[in-house]
């Protein structure tokens, strides 16, 4: 089976001439805007590429991974429908166990299921501030997951060697890309015990803990925060997690964001000094990182109060109208410590509910 085997449908041909077509008359167009105008996934967009600036690697997640500290300075990207979180920085501190991998480097702070992971490709291509590369990872829905970029101080000859030693020649097979996975429904309220969901909220000891404690309880994140009573979760205007950056750059607060997707978690943490709106986009535009935020698509926003074995930990949340997570907000802080003062009042000047 051939490297086009990816567009399952036969229509690789077809994809390129519309794909180049649409870029004619709009030389500026994203890869996932053309994706979704053309109707196809993303993945089948950059694989219709394939021997025209696009090279399918073989998907040896844990080998590839530990192999990116050699590139030295990169930028990553990490995406969802309302939501961009961009990091330069170099890879290290990599450690894969099974299909969870780590990167725990001062800049680049990702948390990786690679359960999620099926396809990846070495792409060039020509923008507007001239040419790039890119190592680029989609689902099997063909969905993007992560995308590595080099940068001027990326190690290019490191680059090309990576390159080299995972190139896919076509003597495997393809999976094609299998349609999205459904969205989880949640069960009705009247069927949560809401009692022990209070109980086990209450006797968190890690954040982290959290995602468990939906799973005992069969229980939607949303859905959790709606029953969590005033005193675990407040529900707040969309406008909110705008409103905590612009008052974390303004009282020179350093914070979490955390941006993710069914593949990957990114994590900035640090300082936000430049803010600005374009269009429906909210952004930081810092060196080091950016964050592009559509606004439009915050269904709801929460301040969210969690116990850990270092005190209250305390979020702003936002998410979709599905439910599905867009982004966090935490203070700077590292475990075995307590949460900043700084960041606590911050947020209760935003909810006008002290804890």
């Amino acid at each position: 089976m051939t490297d086009t085997a990816i567009v399952p449908r036969g229509e690789g041909d077809g994809v390129r001439g519309a794909w180049l077509d649409l870029k004619a008359a709009e030389p500026h167009i994203r890869a996932r805007d053309a994706a979704e105008r053309l109707g196809v996934s993303e993945a089948e967009l950059v694989a219709a590429r394939l021997g025209d600036g696009v090279r399918r690697l073989q998907p040896r997640w844990a080998e590839l991974l530990t192999a990116l500290p050699s590139l030295g300075e990169v930028m990553t990207l990490t995406r969802n429908d309302y939501a961009v979180h961009e990091k330069t920085g170099a890879f290290g501190n990599v450690s894969v166990n099974g299909h969870v991998a780590l990167v725990l480097n001062q800049d680049i702070d990702l948390r990786l299921f690679l359960g999620r992971w099926a396809h990846v490709f070495a792409v060039e291509e020509e923008t507007r501030s001239g040419p790039r590369s890119s190592l680029q990872i989609f689902g099997a829905d063909g969905s993007a997951i992560h995308k590595i970029y080099v940068t001027d101080r990326t190690d290019r000859r490191a680059f090309d060697a990576l390159v080299a030693g995972f190139l896919d020649h076509g003597s495997g097979t393809s999976p094609g890309i299998l349609p999205a996975e459904a969205e989880t429904v949640d069960r009705p309220d009247s069927l949560v015990d809401v009692a022990r969901l209070h109980t086990e909220w209450d006797a968190l000891k890690d954040t982290h803990d959290f995602v468990f404690l939906l799973k005992r309880l069969a229980v939607g994140r949303v859905q959790a925060l709606r029953l969590a009573g005033a005193q675990r979760a407040i529900a707040v205007p969309a406008p909110t997690f705008r409103n905590a950056l612009i008052a974390a750059a303004e009282r020179d607060v350093p914070i979490m964001v955390f941006v993710g997707n069914r593949g990957a978690i990114q994590i900035h943490t640090g300082p936000v000094r430049t803010l600005k709106a374009l269009g429906p986009w909210f952004n930081v535009l810092d060196p080091g990182f950016n964050l592009h935020l559509m606004e439009t698509g915050i269904a709801t926003a929460w301040i969210v109060r969690k116990p850990t074995a270092d005190g209250t930990v305390t979020s702003v949340e936002i998410y979709d109208s599905a439910g599905t997570p867009i982004a966090q907000m935490f203070g700077k802080r590292k475990p075995g410590l307590p949460e900043r003062e700084d960041w606590r009042a911050l947020v209760e000047s935003l909810s006008g509910a002290p804890a």
